[in-house]
């Protein structure tokens, strides 16, 4: 898992069908369904489409906030916020193959993940985001402070862009999470091939300065 595409139609350029067809093209290994708005019918029938494009690219597909579109939908997770239902009590309904992931804003926050069963951890805001809300970001500090803490895969969301994602992948970021810089883009396809490569060139400079550590 490198580049986690965050999938909501009203940040899209393009339809959000084209659009997710697009970014799978990119070499998205994540796309997550983002759709808080929608009917529940509606979201289902998305979530059952999304599933029949990811399984055929061999990606997986998560849905944001609902654990019963996600099992009704046979998506391969489902992500939490800090209000959403506890992951534990997910986990209660789900069993132990559906993915869970969870939002987290402090190192604190990480502490408390590490006892939880969570597959992995959305850390952030990097920067600022209009997609969330946030005015300004914590920067690479927080996932530093984040991964020094636990070894959850941790994916670094918020403000996300070519320009600042190298920077959480050397401090330990696993993936990165992006909306506007990939769905808005007047190509998908081509900001998700661009996103992924800085990723894939900083974890792999990562890894090779781990190895020349221990030698």
């Amino acid at each position: 898992m490198r580049l986690y595409a965050l999938l909501t139609e009203r940040h899209c350029r393009r339809s959000w069908q084209e659009t997710a067809e697009l970014l799978l093209a990119g070499g998205a290994d994540v796309i997550q369904l983002r759709e808080k708005d929608l009917p529940d019918a509606e979201l289902l029938s998305r979530a059952r489409i999304l599933r029949r494009m990811t399984g055929r690219a061999g990606v997986l597909l998560i849905i944001n906030d609902r654990p019963d579109v996600a099992f009704l939908s046979e998506a391969d997770g489902v992500h939490l916020g800090q209000e959403d239902l506890p992951p534990e009590e997910v986990r209660k309904l789900t069993g132990p193959d559906l993915i869970i992931g969870w939002s987290i804003h402090s190192a604190e926050q990480a502490a408390h993940a590490a006892e939880l069963p969570v597959d992995y951890i959305g850390v952030g805001p990097v920067a600022a985001t209009a997609t969330k809300g946030y005015a300004e970001g914590k920067g690479p500090e927080l996932v530093r402070a984040v991964c020094a803490q636990v070894k959850i895969p941790t994916v670094a969301i918020g403000g996300i862009t070519p320009r600042n994602a190298a920077s959480v992948v050397e401090a330990g970021a696993t993936a990165v999470a992006a909306c506007l810089a990939l769905c808005g883009a007047e190509d998908p396809e081509a900001a998700a091939r661009e996103l992924r490569s800085v990723v894939v060139k900083a974890a792999a400079g990562r890894r090779k300065e781990h190895n020349g550590r221990d030698a």
